[in-house]
Order: C-alpha cells, then sequence, then structure tokens
C-alpha cells in the first residue's frame, strides 16, 4: 500500500524552532568568548591581575549596593521618621495649648530635649520648591514622612547648609521653621564604610601585585632561557627553577632536555668524528696506493675523482651532523660580508645588486651564518646569472631576501629540497655537484637561530629565497 508524506512547511514547527535556537546557542557563545579574548590582555600577569582584581571588585560593587540599598537607606528612613515625629509632636503641642501667644515654652522643650531649633514666621507663602539633589535619598524620605505624619503643606531645603536641614510647615496663621541637624535624619558616617572598604582592597592590591609579580618572574625566566637555547644562545647564568613546585618542575624537566639534547649531539658528533676520520684514512691510502700503482692515466685519474668527490660528500655529512652548533654567538657585519660576495659575483660572472636596511651588525653565530647565507646565495650564483640580495634589520629580527632570474623551482618541489640528500631532476638541480645537503645545512641553521627559509617565485622571474632570524 503506498503512502504517501505530507509536505512539512517551510518556516518548520515549535520543535524544529527549538533545535535552531539550541544548536545557535554554542556558536554564539563561541562569538562571545572570542570577542572578550580579543580584548583581553596577552600577558600573563596582566591577565593574573584581572582574575585577583575583578571578583575584588565585584564584591565590593554588591556589598556597597546592598549596604547603600538597605542599611543606609534604612537608616536614613528611621532617623528621618524620628525627626518628623518630633516635628509632628512641636505642631501637637502647639495646637493642644494655643493660648501661649509666642509658645516660648515649646520652642525651650524642643531645643533642650530634641535638638530642635523652632522659629515662628509670619503667614507667607513658602518658598517655591528649589532643585532636587541627584542623589536625594535624604529629601525623598523627609517629603514622605511630612505627608504621612503631619500632611500639611511644607517646604524643605538640604541644600543650603551641608550640615543643616530646614523644614518649613504652613499652619494656621503662622509658618513653623524648623532647623534639624543633619546627622539627626540622615545616615551620615557612609563613607566611614567606603573609606574602609576601598582602603583594604588598597591594601590588598600592594600585597597582591607583588607576590603576582614574583610568582611570575621565573615562567618569564624559564620562556627566555628556552627562547634563547632555541636560538642557538647560551642560557643566562643566572638561570635556576624558582618559584611554585609546577613552575620549578617545568625549569627542572627544561634543564634536563637541554642536557639530554646536549648529550645526544656530542654523542652523535663525537661519533662521526670518528668515521669520518678513519674513512679519511682509508682513502688516503687509496691516493698512495693509486700514486704509485702503474696503468692508464686516464683510469687513475678518474679514480682520483671517485676519491676527491668521496671526502667531498663525508666532509658535507660531517658538516650537517655537526650543524655548527658549538659555535658562540657574537657578531656579523652585513655590509663586509655583502663586499666578500660582490668578489665571489664577479669571479663567477654574475650580476650582484646587494642592498642593506637597518643596522648591519646583527648577533648572531658569525661562522654558522655566513655558510647559511653561502648556501642559498651560492645555488643563485650557479643558476642564474643576476641575483639580487635585500637584508631589512630592525624590531629585533632579520630578513635577507635572495631574488634571481634562474628558472627556479616547481611549486610542488620547493619544500622536498630542503629534506637531506635530494636532488632535484629538472632544470634547476640544487647541489648537483655535491651531496644534496646544502639547503637542509641552511635550512638547520636557521631554524637553530630560532628562525626559517622559505622559497617563492621571485620578481625576476626565478625563485626568492626568503630568510628570516631572529638578530
Amino acid at each position: 500500500m503506498a503512502t504517501t508524506q505530507l509536505d512539512k512547511p517551510e518556516g518548520g514547527g515549535p520543535g524544529d524552532l527549538a533545535l535552531r535556537t539550541l544548536r545557535a546557542m554554542p556558536r554564539a557563545w563561541n562569538r562571545f568568548w572570542r570577542l572578550i579574548a580579543l580584548y583581553m590582555p596577552k600577558r600573563l600577569y596582566a591577565r593574573s591581575l584581572i582574575i585577583v582584581i575583578a571578583p575584588m571588585i565585584l564584591l565590593q560593587s554588591v556589598i556597597a549596593f546592598v549596604f547603600m540599598e538597605r542599611h543606609w537607606q534604612t537608616v536614613t528612613q528611621r532617623l528621618s521618621q524620628a525627626t518628623i515625629s518630633d516635628i509632628a509632636a512641636v505642631i501637637d503641642m502647639m495646637e493642644t495649648y494655643p493660648h501661649d501667644a509666642d509658645y516660648a515654652n515649646i520652642i525651650r522643650i524642643a531645643q533642650d530635649r530634641m535638638q530642635l531649633k523652632v522659629d515662628l514666621l509670619p503667614p507667607d507663602p513658602l518658598p517655591p520648591p528649589g532643585p532636587k539633589p541627584f542623589f536625594s535619598i535624604l529629601d525623598e524620605a523627609l517629603s514622605s514622612e511630612i505627608t504621612r505624619q503631619i500632611n500639611r503643606p511644607f517646604w524643605i531645603d538640604t541644600v543650603g547648609n551641608s550640615n543643616v536641614v530646614e523644614v518649613r510647615v504652613q499652619l494656621e496663621g503662622k509658618v513653623l521653621r524648623v532647623f534639624v541637624r543633619r546627622s539627626q535624619a540622615y545616615a551620615s558616617n557612609t563613607h566611614i564604610f567606603l573609606i574602609w572598604m576601598v582602603g583594604t582592597s588598597l591594601v590588598l592590591l600592594m600585597i597582591a601585585i607583588p607576590f603576582l609579580r614574583n610568582q611570575i618572574r621565573p615562567i618569564l625566566t624559564l620562556a627566555e632561557a628556552a627562547e634563547s637555547f632555541g636560538k642557538g644562545r647560551p642560557m643566562p647564568r643566572d638561570f635556576r627553577p624558582r618559584g611554585a613546585e609546577e613552575v620549578r618542575r617545568a625549569g627542572f624537566a627544561f634543564i634536563q632536555m637541554r642536557e639530554r639534547i646536549e648529550r645526544q649531539i656530542e654523542q652523535r658528533t663525537a661519533m662521526l668524528t670518528g668515521v669520518s676520520h678513519d674513512l679519511r684514512t682509508i682513502l688516503t691510502r687509496f691516493k698512495l696506493q693509486l700514486a704509485l700503482a702503474g696503468g692508464k692515466a686516464e683510469t687513475k685519474a678518474a679514480l682520483n675523482q671517485d676519491i676527491d668527490d668521496m671526502q667531498s660528500m663525508l666532509e658535507g655529512y660531517l658538516a650537517f651532523a655537526r650543524g655548527e652548533s658549538a659555535e658562540d654567538t657574537g657578531r656579523f657585519d652585513l655590509n663586509a660580508y655583502f663586499q666578500k660576495l660582490g668578489e665571489e659575483a664577479q669571479l663567477r660572472g654574475c650580476k650582484l645588486t646587494t642592498t642593506q636596511t637597518g643596522d648591519p651588525a646583527v648577533h648572531v653565530r658569525p661562522n654558522a651564518f655566513a655558510r647559511l647565507l653561502s648556501n642559498v646565495i651560492g645555488n643563485a650564483f650557479r643558476y642564474a646569472k643576476a641575483v639580487e640580495v635585500h637584508a631589512n634589520h630592525g624590531h629585533g629580527s632579520l630578513t635577507v631576501t635572495i631574488d634571481d632570474n634562474g628558472p627556479g623551482i616547481a611549486p610542488d618541489k620547493r619544500e622536498e629540497v630542503f629534506k637531506p640528500f635530494l636532488r632535484l631532476d629538472e632544470a634547476r638541480n640544487l647541489d648537483a655537484s655535491g651531496t644534496g645537503l646544502g639547503l637542509s645545512i641552511a635550512r638547520d641553521i636557521a631554524r637553530s637561530h630560532g628562525g626559517d627559509i622559505s622559497l617563492e617565485d621571485s620578481p625576476l622571474g626565478g625563485l626568492r629565497a626568503v630568510i628570516k632570524v631572529p638578530a
């Protein structure tokens, strides 16, 4: 039996709307936190201060709001109620004993017992109401209590004299003027609470900020030591694990890792040095035997060439394994190197253009960095007739750009040429006469300085090599 399915409306039902809303909530939440992270400080010290200060400010804001809203307002309301009750009692006495023309006894009792200064004024109209202050909790409390307890025309002034509140009430044939101390109708000691709250917060911050700085300093020292080790520079002499237990554990782990890496490099270099020495001895013996043996000169020349190639390959392997890692950092003069580079370009019959911006002196491992530039620029000399080299040193980094008009390298092969012992079979066969280690050694040196090498298309039509290292 065939069944048909009714088409759902395009908008969907309430269930579909709720489902879409639930699915959209995580995305909106992620966008919100990405926006927060965009404006948040990036350094650990600033974030730690926010972690300490933000809850403190939030807590104080809540406490201040609760205090202002409940305690302060309640106390002010009760004080105002008591004050207006006294004024109402004075009015009741005046109406109860009207035979007293000047009400001297009532005024005396009000001043001695109620701390109210009472005057009787002619029955003139009350002054027009003045502008209320921005924070008018006292005005609101007094007005509501006068309306509730006395219920006569009145006028109050809480702004004219900061220590005295003036209240005028319209009576029959006269106006009652009362001066009340502000402290009788208003909780005036609130500032003491605010001063204590802000003062204790400042004291806590003065303690927390140096404590946070001392806790974060070992992390910054560890980061500097790791960065120096990554760039091939010696670690700071005063480096030792400090701070919290977790930071000390990270520091000890870093020291052990550095020692293992250095020990591994030393063992590898020592092994290859011994192998190189043994193989050199055998190659030297081969050369001696060829020199003493008879035979055709063409055959001997070919064998000698093979021995020279083997020795060259052996030196390349050893240099790649050693990686110039034992060299200390020092000053490298770009201008002096470019002068030597110009002489080499003349010998090779290549047109060289060099430009340099920024400080020509850079802080690197001089011999290793010279070998890095020689390997990359030497390839450009080998396959191009025009080479342009531009060095830009500034803001703590050095960028060297080498452009040539040679055959270039296909984009899909530009990463493979950095692999050890790899040679290309295309038009630009890098290190065709060597071991295929030139660019591998160059990238190894660049990365040991904390930088890298990348290959791009050159405006001259050939290949562009970009070397970036911290300096």
